[in-house]
């Protein structure tokens, strides 16, 4: 599937680039209502990483099923350094090539990262939403920033996620006697679709289907490298 990417840039970049980047690009996020019925099929993205080497996977899953569709893994180089806060720009260019090898575009892309809860709010899942221009959630298993109120123990519960009062994301409890997961709007999306989704594609497990594939197959590609 070629990729029509937007508001495209460069990544051999500087620090302080990477971040202008980020002050520009999220305000190209948008927020909107995402209804079931205009999903047909979901991508999970998550990397691995080596030494100077990356990882990356793409899952396609069918929706609501969750039966696997395709999935694609690729190995690059390295050429973003390790930065707190910059981390998209160290992977997003082997998820994109990851998700430009599956034959299908996804409905909705799920990240195993942040999107709007994001000290600029511009986290991995929103860079890759807005260059791909399609539905994309944020999904964490720690917290960048931000705190919440105490969250019940039924799976299902929420809490928002708060910085200076301002909501970032949720947590979001998606298995019993688990650690919640930290989701966020990436592009598309709104809390309310991103909560909706999340707990639709999490099938007894912490991680949603996707991005829980998509590790695995990111994780098995190195362990064979």
């Amino acid at each position: 599937m070629p990729l029509d990417l937007k508001n495209q840039h460069p990544w051999d970049i500087s620090t302080q680039e990477a971040v202008q980047i980020q002050e520009t690009l999220r305000g190209k996020v948008i927020v909107q209502p995402l209804p079931d019925e205009k999903i047909t099929s979901l991508a999970g993205v998550d990397a691995s990483f080596g030494s100077q080497v990356i990882y990356a996977a793409a899952v396609l899953l069918d929706y609501p099923t969750q039966e696997p569709l395709e999935q694609v893994t690729v190995q690059s180089a390295l050429t973003f350094p390790y930065i707190p806060g910059l981390l998209s720009f160290r992977e997003a260019p082997a998820v994109l090539q990851a998700l430009g090898q599956l034959h299908t575009q996804p409905d909705v892309l799920i990240v195993d990262g942040h999107g709007a809860a994001h000290p600029r709010r511009f986290g991995l899942a929103c860079h890759l939403g807005v260059l791909l221009d399609i539905p994309t959630i944020g999904c964490a298993k720690s917290i960048l920033v931000g705190e919440h109120a105490p969250l019940g123990e039924v799976v299902g519960s929420t809490a928002e996620l708060l910085e200076d009062d301002e909501a970032i994301g949720l947590a979001v409890r998606t298995r019993l006697n688990a650690k919640p997961v930290y989701v966020s709007i990436g592009h598309r999306v709104d809390l309310d679709s991103v909560r909706r989704i999340v707990l639709a594609c999490t099938r007894g497990c912490r991680l949603p289907e996707p991005i829980r594939q998509a590790h695995q197959l990111a994780a098995q590609a190195k362990s064979m490298d």
